[in-house]
C-alpha cells in the first residue's frame, strides 16, 4: 500500500544540512522494528538519508548536498529484516541557491582583487547583530565547502608574484574583521591560506592583529596556533 507524505520543508539550500520532517497521515504509523530511508534521485545524482523517528507519524532527516538547482524526486522506504526493501511514499523536493551560498560564490570571486574586498568591509560599519553573524559564519562556510572551487584557486587570488610586503586586503582579513570563525578555519585550510597571516592590509594589520584589536580571542588563538 502507498502511503501519502509531506516533506517539511519542500526545499533546502544546495549545500544542504538543514532538517527535513517527514509528515505522514494518521493511518500510516511507523513500526518500532523497521528502519526508514529517504532517496533523493537528481537528473545526475543520487543520495540516500537515514532517518530518526519523532513520533509515530513523522520522522526527520538531514537535507544532503545537491549538485545544482533543480527538483528531484523523494522516496520513503521501509527496511525490514528477512525482508525486501519497499518504497512506501513518494513526494517532490527542491534544491535552490541561497543568499549563503551566493555570498560564498561572491567571495570566492574576490580573492586577491583589491576592489572588491575593499568594498566588502562596508558590512563591518554595517556590522549585523552576533546572532545573525553567527548564523551567517555556519551558512557561508557551508556554502564555501560545496562550492566547486578551480584547482589554482587561491586564498591570496591568482597573481602569486606579489611579494608578501606589498600591503593588501586578503579574505583573511575580511573574515576575522567581522569574526567568523568557520570561515576562517575554512580559508586557512585552503592555498594561500597560512601565507595570508602574515599579509598587512593598508592600515598595517595582519588578520593575526585585527583578532587581538577586535577582542576575537578564540579567533586569536585559531590563528597563532
Amino acid at each position: 500500500m502507498f502511503w501519502v507524505m509531506k516533506l517539511n520543508p519542500q526545499q533546502a539550500p544546495l549545500y544542504g544540512d538543514s532538517i527535513i520532517t517527514v509528515l505522514l497521515t494518521e493511518e500510516d504509523k511507523l513500526e518500532d522494528d523497521v528502519d526508514f530511508y529517504l532517496v533523493f534521485t537528481g537528473s545526475a545524482i543520487q543520495h540516500c538519508t537515514s532517518t530518526r523517528k519523532v513520533n509515530p507519524g513523522t520522522l526527520e532527516t538531514i537535507a544532503p548536498g545537491h549538485d545544482c538547482c533543480e527538483t528531484v524526486k523523494v522516496e520513503l522506504c521501509a527496511s525490514k529484516e528477512g525482508l525486501p526493501i519497499l518504497v512506501v511514499a513518494e513526494d517532490r523536493f527542491q534544491f535552490i541557491q541561497d543568499e549563503a551560498y551566493d555570498a560564498a560564490q561572491f567571495l570566492a570571486t574576490c580573492a586577491g582583487n583589491q576592489q572588491a574586498l575593499n568594498f566588502t568591509r562596508f558590512l563591518d560599519r554595517s556590522r549585523p547583530p552576533s546572532g545573525d553573524l553567527n548564523f551567517l559564519d555556519e551558512k557561508v562556510a557551508l556554502a564555501f565547502r560545496h562550492l566547486k572551487l578551480p584547482a589554482e584557486w587561491n586564498v591570496l587570488g591568482a597573481d602569486q608574484t606579489l611579494n608578501e610586503n606589498i600591503p593588501r586586503e586578503t579574505l583573511l582579513h575580511f573574515s576575522v574583521r567581522l569574526g567568523l570563525q568557520r570561515l576562517t578555519w575554512f580559508l586557512l585550510q585552503q592555498p594561500g591560506g597560512r601565507g595570508a597571516l602574515c599579509i598587512r592590509n593598508n592600515e598595517g594589520a595582519t588578520p593575526v592583529t585585527l583578532a587581538l584589536e577586535r577582542g576575537y580571542q578564540k579567533l586569536h588563538q585559531l590563528l597563532t596556533e
